[in-house]
This record gives C-alpha cells, sequence and structure tokens, in this order.
C-alpha cells in the first residue's frame, strides 16, 4: 500500500476508482482509493503483458486479441486483491490515449461495457497525464520537470497555468521504440521486455562507438541514430556472439553496439531535460514511462541533477511501465474535479496531446 496526501480538497467519503490501461502491449487493472483523511492508497495493481516472439514486434491486431483474452482475468485479480466489488466503486476509468488504436479500443469497450451494468461514472484519460500523476504520487516531487520516456512516447514537459506544457519532444520515433527495434535486430528475447534486455546486454560492453547525436534545440530524433546502429551490424568487425572476443580489441560485439546505443541516446535525454531545467528553474527531475526504470538513465539524470543542486525523482517497474492504477489516479483526481467522460465521448485517440488535457487539480 501507497500513501501520500494529495493537493485536492479532501473528500467528505472514501473514493474508489479501478483504472484500465491497454495503449500497448500490457494490459492492466488497479484500483485507487482517496480517503477524507486526505491520504491515498494503492489496493491493487495487475497486469499482463503480450510478449511476441524474439526478433518481432507486437502488431496491434495480435495485442488486442491478447487484451480481450486477458481482461477478465485481469480486472477479477485487481477487484479481489482490493478486497472489493464492482458496486463499490465510484468511477471506472480508462486509457482514451495516445496508443495503438486496437488495442486502446478493445479496452474502451470493456470499460463502457462495465460502466453501463453498474451504472458507473466514466473517466477518459490521457496516458501520459496518468504516468505523470503516479510519479508525482510515488516518488513525492512537487514540481518537476518530467521526462516522459516510453516506446510510443519521449517528451520533456513542465506544468504551467493548468497544463502540462510540452518543452521539447521527439521528431520522429520514441526512445523506447529505438531500444525495441534494435533489440529485433540482433535477436535478443521480447520478455520481459527488449529495452529491458538491451539494458542487460549494455552492462556487457566495452566499447562506445561514435554514433549520430540529434539533438536540435529542445527536441530530439532517433531514426538516424538506430540505423546508423544497425549498420554496424553489416560490418566485418561485427560479431553476432561476444564469446572469445574479449581479448580481440577490433571486434564489434551486440554488447558494444548495446552500450553505445543506449549512452548516446540517454546523453541526449539529459541534455535537453538539463535546459528545461535551466528554463523554468526548477531543481527537479520526475522521470515517468517504460524506459524510465532503466537504471543507466536514472545514474546519468543523477549525476546532472546534483552538479545542478537538484534530485532526480524516479520509480521501479511496478509503477514506471504502463499500468492500470496510474489511470485510476489520474481519472479519480479528474472525477473529483466534477469531469466525466460521456459515452458519446469515449471513444479513444491514436495521438492525445500531452498538453491538451486541463489539469484542474493543480492550482
Amino acid at each position: 500500500m501507497v500513501r501520500r496526501r494529495d493537493p485536492l480538497r479532501p473528500p467528505t467519503k472514501p473514493l474508489l476508482a479501478l483504472g484500465l490501461e491497454g495503449s500497448a502491449n500490457k494490459i492492466g487493472a488497479g484500483v485507487m482509493q482517496h480517503l477524507p483523511d486526505g491520504t491515498t492508497a494503492v489496493l491493487s495493481n495487475v497486469r499482463h503483458t503480450y510478449n511476441p516472439p524474439p526478433g518481432e514486434g507486437f502488431l496491434p491486431r495480435d495485442t488486442a486479441e491478447h487484451h480481450r483474452q486477458w481482461v477478465h482475468k485481469v480486472i477479477n485479480d485487481a477487484i479481489s486483491k482490493a478486497g472489493i466489488s464492482m458496486h463499490d466503486l465510484d468511477c471506472i476509468c480508462f486509457t482514451k490515449g495516445p496508443g495503438m488504436g486496437a488495442p486502446l479500443q478493445s479496452v474502451a469497450v470493456v470499460a463502457r461495457t462495465l460502466s453501463l451494468l453498474f451504472r458507473k461514472p466514466l473517466i477518459g484519460v490521457n496516458h501520459c497525464i496518468g504516468h505523470i500523476e503516479m510519479g508525482r504520487l510515488i516518488t513525492g516531487a512537487q514540481n518537476p520537470v518530467v521526462l516522459y520516456v516510453s516506446g510510443g512516447n519521449t517528451q520533456v514537459i513542465a506544468y504551467s497555468r493548468q497544463r502540462y506544457r510540452i518543452f521539447g519532444e521527439t521528431l520522429d520515433i520514441a526512445v523506447g521504440n529505438c531500444l525495441d527495434r534494435f533489440a529485433r535486430v540482433i535477436g535478443l528475447s521480447n520478455d520481459p521486455a527488449p529495452g529491458y534486455n538491451i539494458e542487460l546486454e549494455a552492462k556487457r560492453g566495452k566499447r562506445l562507438l561514435p554514433l549520430p547525436y540529434a539533438t536540435k534545440g529542445m527536441d530530439v530524433s532517433f531514426s538516424g541514430l538506430l540505423m546508423a546502429t544497425e549498420a554496424y551490424t553489416t560490418d566485418k568487425r561485427y560479431r553476432a556472439s561476444s564469446t572469445g572476443a574479449s581479448d580481440e580489441e577490433d571486434i564489434i560485439t551486440p554488447a558494444d553496439l548495446c552500450y553505445s546505443l543506449q549512452e548516446t541516446v540517454f546523453a541526449m535525454l539529459v541534455e535537453i531535460t538539463e535546459r528545461a531545467m535551466a528554463h523554468i528553474g526548477s531543481k527537479e527531475v520526475l522521470i515517468v514511462g517504460g524506459v524510465g526504470s532503466n537504471v543507466r538513465l536514472q545514474e546519468m539524470m543523477g549525476v546532472m541533477a546534483k552538479e545542478r543542486g537538484g534530485l532526480v525523482f524516479a520509480m521501479d517497474e511496478r509503477f514506471c511501465i504502463d499500468n492500470g492504477i496510474m489511470i485510476a489516479q489520474a481519472g479519480l483526481l479528474s472525477y473529483r474535479m466534477g469531469f466525466e467522460t460521456t459515452l458519446a465521448d469515449s471513444t479513444c485517440s491514436q495521438r492525445f496531446r500531452t498538453d491538451e488535457v486541463a489539469v484542474a487539480w493543480r492550482a
């Protein structure tokens, strides 16, 4: 159970929300509770991941089918672990976007059905806002610069006038997508996640190879960097296995490529985050999104923040990687401000911008 006082006026009675997340390859359900004494409690957080075979990505159709197969069990487990019934809920929250169209729609249908069956208000949630609000809740960060890094999103964000403003972002592919695609190129497993396996492989790397460093003002670009890294796999010095190659200085191994790719992309992210900190005068950095659980990224960001007299706030994979409880938290904040999504407006959007959401619960 995680507890922290939230910034809103405490509710007059305990409030319960079920959050449903399914924007990519994870189907998640979580139950969040806000109490009259001003505390917030995570009652359950359950998820299941779709892992395609090595060398393959997850297609929207297959991912949606996975979500349909697992959503009933995931919801039942979340409700059971929370020790409540569906009738106890005050609202049902779901990811409205951004994300992959078919998986988003499959979960939205379930949320709409539950809302009608149990006559509960429906709350559509922006996926990124869910990450940010969960990060603020778990870490205690007050007004940080947010680095949002995941398979589908890369943004540097800061709060101003009831909006989360985007200071910089990727101009092409997201950092998580870059890492995942390279993992497929060199045949790393998708279990538990290709990015995590890149992180493990990078720890064995010994050579920092030259790669394009593409920061453009406050924005970044990863597609050229990915292509340049892939090109090394056709180099005559490349060996698909590092076994026996440790004493040969001219050999390039998969571990070297993972190390070089990871160091370069994270350096780019640290640079634009530091610029945002300098611009708004912040001493806090909050890292959210699936890639945010990468320990090396946290270390590099920590070095930068320490030099500026600041702090880095990060979470482990329970709350960093897509989950239902972050949707429940952001949805319950909206619900407490009087927001409700009508059935007519309960559609999904693959491109739902972070700065489109009115953050009414913050001063």
